[in-house]
């Protein structure tokens, strides 16, 4: 519609304020009541879209907050479908974070609260409303400092008959995991996943992909809010917030889970337990010192250890080591053991263990610290665990394209000056590569990119060069080997684009080939027998890359 076209004898187009495939948004006035109104307008052509937007406009009538845009007119011409609702001055969540990153903690539990207060409508409404879709996009902040949410395009009415969601929507990076599973329905519980993972990306500016505690990325912010957000993205329903009233009441007492609250709640309760212990002391002095013995037998370190290795079960020996960890927070045993012997015992790290185990060092076992920062006072302990941390997650955690928590534990194992030089340089390499992961592809805030596909070109090589077998092991050989064959293979475009040249890619892959047939040991070897299948389908992945390669390069001839 052209500027100064009149709606409905009313509605006076000013101009065009957003636009999408099948509609658009005009800023109008209403110049009887000197107010202005957004105008969606959605065409007809597509049947498909103008249902949903039907679905949407239906279902947010019903709705009044002051958080939320209200519509007030909807008028149907015979090409369209115009929807006048409130205008939001101001901007999304998104632009901001794009000019200023990371928002000050204040802030976001400001918005955090007022999101918990629309939610809760949303979720107790007849029937409730669930969101799905809780991203910066779509929450707008005003000139007055209050937010909006808005697109409710991806809202469901909460059904209690059905099986599970009729279609999956929801963003990828923020949904919950239950909103990609063929059984079980959205529900409130999955609004609350995806503030949470909202939360984090507003308190550190990361991308929702690189969703790890918040104290990891900035050790300033409140390690009770980082509490908060982990109960908040858990990937079992059941183990987040049940409803946005009780996140709510979490977000506002956040600071009662920090050390130094804690601290000074102790300290409080200092006067009156030793008032107490006295008193019981006094009459019964014999029964009190038996039972301090036995307590003192039955919970001491090496106890709590022994029951979780003779444990009939994961969650007995889970309950075990953590009791260890609470009794001595530096010592690196029990931690190792709950990894190595609990989580990987089926040679996989699951998101669900990957999570318990954070749990664990970031709680506060005395109160005063993390566990974390209590074994990093044990340096060498630290280094091991770090190690066997990193190597856990870069080879055995099941989301193969996250390796953010594996660098992290990596570049700490690297820097080790007291481990294996081997473990060290092991560790150099692969967290070189788990940098790529969370670096290639992004944006910079100067909008250039991060890392270009010739840097990693070049890293990729270099970390291949040599007799990998000899410098290291077989192992780590073949994973580099499959690293730069497997990224010849599918980024054989982006490598070329960005000035690989087709001789340097064949000539790696060759170099590959030479070293699987004179680095690595006979056939007869044991080690050699349990990597056969790993490395056929190397040789097979080195056919396909050398066919990618070549195909890439004449498709640029032709086009030439």
């Amino acid at each position: 519609m052209e500027p100064g076209t009149l709606i409905d004898g009313k509605y006076k187009i000013l101009n065009v304020i957003g636009r999408g495939g099948m509609s658009i948004v005009y800023l109008a006035m209403n110049e009887r009541v000197n107010k202005q109104w957004a105008v969606k307008e959605i065409l007809k052509n597509d049947v498909h879209h103008l249902h949903a937007n039907k679905r949407e406009i239906e279902m947010m009538k019903k709705l009044k907050h002051p958080h939320l845009p209200g519509i007030v007119d909807v008028i149907e011409n015979r090409d369209s479908l115009l929807i006048v609702m409130d205008y939001i001055e101001g901007r999304s969540l998104q632009d901001i974070l794009a000019e200023y990153g990371a928002q000050p903690q204040k802030d976001v539990l400001k918005w955090a609260g007022q999101l918990c207060d629309v939610l809760s409508y949303l979720h107790t409404r007849k029937p409730a409303v669930i969101y799905r879709d809780m991203k910066p996009a779509n929450v707008m902040l005003k000139p007055d400092g209050n937010i909006m949410l808005i697109d409710f395009g991806a809202a469901r009415e909460y059904k209690p008959q059905n099986a599970r969601d009729t279609i999956s929507l929801g963003t990828r990076g923020y949904a919950a995991p239950e909103q990609y599973e063929k059984e079980g329905q959205s529900d409130a519980r999955t609004d609350i996943y995806c503030l949470g993972v909202m939360l984090f990306q507003l308190l550190t500016g990361e991308s929702p992909h690189a969703l790890c505690p918040i104290c990891q990325i900035n050790p300033s912010l409140s390690s009770g809010l980082e509490a908060v957000l982990v109960r908040c993205t858990q990937v079992k329903k059941e183990n987040r917030y049940q409803s946005c009233r009780e996140l709510m009441y979490a977000l506002e007492h956040y600071f009662e889970w920090d050390a130094e609250y804690q601290r000074q709640q102790r300290k409080k309760l200092v006067p009156f337990m030793a008032s107490l212990m006295l008193t019981a002391a006094l009459e019964a002095g014999a029964v009190v010192s038996a039972w301090k013995g036995l307590e003192a037998r039955n919970h001491n370190y090496e106890a709590c250890l022994l029951l979780a290795r003779s444990a009939v079960s994961a969650e007995e020996a889970v309950r075990n080591y953590r009791a260890a960890v609470t009794l001595d927070p530096s010592r690196k045993e029990a931690y190792m053991e709950l990894l190595e012997e609990v989580f990987l015992d089926d040679n996989v790290l699951t998101a669900g263990e990957s999570e318990e185990l954070r749990s664990v060092l970031i709680a506060y076992g005395d109160g005063k610290q993390t566990n974390e920062q209590a074994l990093k006072k044990n340096r060498i302990g630290y280094e091991e665990f770090a190690y066997a941390a990193g190597i856990a997650y870069y080879y055995k955690y099941e989301e193969k394209s996250n390796k953010k928590s594996a660098k992290v534990y990596l570049e700490i194992a690297a820097a080790s000056e007291r481990l294996d030089e081997k473990k060290t340089e092991r560790s150099r390499r692969l967290a070189v590569i788990a940098d790529y992961y969370s670096r290639i592809g992004t944006i910079d805030e100067a909008g250039d990119m991060a890392v270009t596909y010739r840097d990693y070109w070049e890293d990729l090589t270099a970390l291949s060069a040599g007799n990998l077998v000899e410098m290291d092991n077989e192992r780590t050989a073949l994973v580099m080997y499959e690293e730069l064959i497997g990224q010849i293979c599918t980024r054989t475009m982006e490598f070329r684009d960005s000035g690989v040249q087709k001789e340097e890619m064949l000539q790696q892959i060759l170099s590959v080939r030479e070293h699987l047939q004179t680095d690595f040991r006979s056939p007869g070897d044991h080690r050699r027998r349990l990597i056969e299948d790993e490395m056929d389908a190397l040789w097979k992945d080195m056919e396909r890359a050398e066919r990618m390669v070549l195909s890439a390069f004449d498709r640029e001839k032709e086009g030439e």
